[in-house]
This record gives structure tokens, sequence and C-alpha cells, in this order.
């Protein structure tokens, strides 16, 4: 009598990773994608899997938190999986928590919210551990035009664009236009000259967070006018933006309603296995 298949059901990773060496999360024909790695990594540790990810992220954005869906053998113990997962993947990847979520979970669509960082330094250079993960204000070819960004200036700008609007001006055409809520916009500093602008909100479109920090750069540096940000913002209309470089970026948190959050505040806060390293620290080390 053959033997019936293992049963397959649902499970949740919390997995991270500096996107830098990766053609973005989404498999294609010319990799190395974040989708390849953890595909392949679960593929030779015994558990083949498609992964299913809260939303894609560009080539060279980071994420401290990508959430992901997926369906695994029952027998597989979810608890070891990250263990288990690590020899096969490069140090750029890694899974936090491996675990079954609670009712009718899915990564994308029960998502209520999520959290990006941009990293930027304002007049002096990135601290060397944060290089590869911060915009360089001063010495970036289409910012070098205008005059000195004060963070005050840039802070106040980024606080303007909270609100529910239609950010058409901020996103790729690709991206449905539709009113989307940005709940808070704040720049930080961290130290080091190191800031970081952090954006929250019900939904992103593709670009838009880079979009609303270039094109605040480039407003806070003179090169457009308060006028044209306005604008660009109440009514749509078409700005002459910068996307800032990727390298800033990080996918920070994915928000979900209590009733279907796989994780708790303990889990979010100290995230088992997280690098204490830029990009996924609060402040420049030392």
């Amino acid at each position: 009598m053959a033997r019936s298949s293992p049963k397959r059901i649902p499970a949740v990773l919390w997995t991270w990773y500096r996107g830098g060496n990766f053609r973005g999360f989404q498999r294609q024909v010319e990799g190395p994608t974040v989708q390849d790695a953890l595909e392949n990594a679960l593929e030779q540790a015994g558990s083949p899997a498609t992964v299913m990810p809260s939303g894609r992220t560009d080539r060279g954005v980071h994420a401290r938190m990508q959430v992901i869906s997926l369906r695994l053998n029952e027998d597989v113990s979810l608890e070891s999986l990250p263990a288990k997962l690590a020899p096969h993947l490069s140090p750029d990847v890694g899974l936090c928590i491996a675990k079954r979520p609670p009712g009718a979970f899915h990564a994308q669509w029960s998502a209520s919210g999520k959290e990006y960082r941009y990293h930027l330094t304002l007049g002096t250079p990135p601290p060397e551990a944060w290089r590869p993960y911060a915009l360089d204000v001063a010495a970036d070819e289409t910012l070098q035009a205008g005059h000195r960004v004060t963070p005050e200036k840039l802070g106040a700008l980024l606080e303007r664009a909270v609100g529910t609007r239609d950010f058409t001006a901020f996103h790729e055409r690709s991206s449905p236009q539709k009113p989307r809520t940005l709940q808070s916009a704040t720049l930080r500093e961290l130290g080091g000259g190191l800031f970081e602008a952090r954006l929250e909100g019900d939904g992103f479109a593709r670009y838009q967070v880079r979009y609303l920090v270039g094109s605040a750069l480039k407003v806070a540096a003179g090169l457009l006018s308060e006028e044209q940000w306005h604008a660009a913002l109440d009514s749509g209309t078409a700005l002459a933006g910068f996307k800032a470089p990727a390298h800033g970026l990080v996918l920070w948190e994915v928000r979900y309603p209590s009733a279907v959050d796989p994780f708790g505040p303990g889990e979010r806060l100290h995230p088992p296995g997280l690098p204490d390293a830029p990009p996924f620290t609060g402040a420049p080390p030392g």
C-alpha cells in the first residue's frame, strides 16, 4: 500500500536581510534574489516550499522584518527551523522566528500597516559601519547643487506629508492610484551625524518612501519650492522629485491586527537572531 504524502499546513516566518547583494525580493530570471535564497535553503534543509512575503522589496532595499507565509509538512519542527536553515543561508539573510500562524493568516493580506526607516547623514559622512546603509546627503550629486539641508527643515517637510491622500506624485504609475494613509513621518537623530526618517502607514506604493524622502531632501536643499511640495501632496501635481537611493531604506516592521498577529510584543521588541549591527540597530556602534 502506497504511503500518503505528509499533510502540508500553514507556517509563518520572520526573516531579515541586507539587500545590497540581491536584485530585490521576488524571484526573477537574473538573480540572486531573497526569494531564491530562502527557497533554496528550505530545499536544502529538506523542507521545500514557495514563500509569499508581506510585500516585495526592490533591489538594494533591506528588511529588519519581512514576514513570510508558506506551507510546510506538518512534521517539520518550526522551533528548530532557524538553526536548520542557517547553514544554507548567506550572512546577508536570516530567520528570527518560525511558527504556526493564528487562524486564516496571510503575510500580505492580513497586514494592517508597515514601518519603513531611511538612514542618512547631514553634513558629515556616515560612520564607517553605516556607509553601505546610509545616504551621505552632502556628497550626493543630485543634492550638491543646493544649500545645506538642516534636520529641522527636513523633519518639518516630512511631517507635512502625514495624512490620507493619493500619493500619486510620489510613486510609480504601476502602483494603483488610491488613497493611502501616512500615519507618521518623523526624523530622529541617532548620533554620529546619522539620522533616521521613520515613516508609518497603512500601505505604501512602489518607491513611495524613497520618493517622499528624496523629494523632501530636494525641497530642503532649495532645489524645489515648498509650494511645489504642497501641490504634489495636496493635489498630486507632478513633481521633478528625487528617488532616494535604495541602500538607505529598511523595511522595519510589518503590523497585523492583534487577533491574527503571529508575534508577541516581546518578540517584536527583541527578535531572536536579529544581528545587532547596521542597518538593524537604532544607533551607530561605538
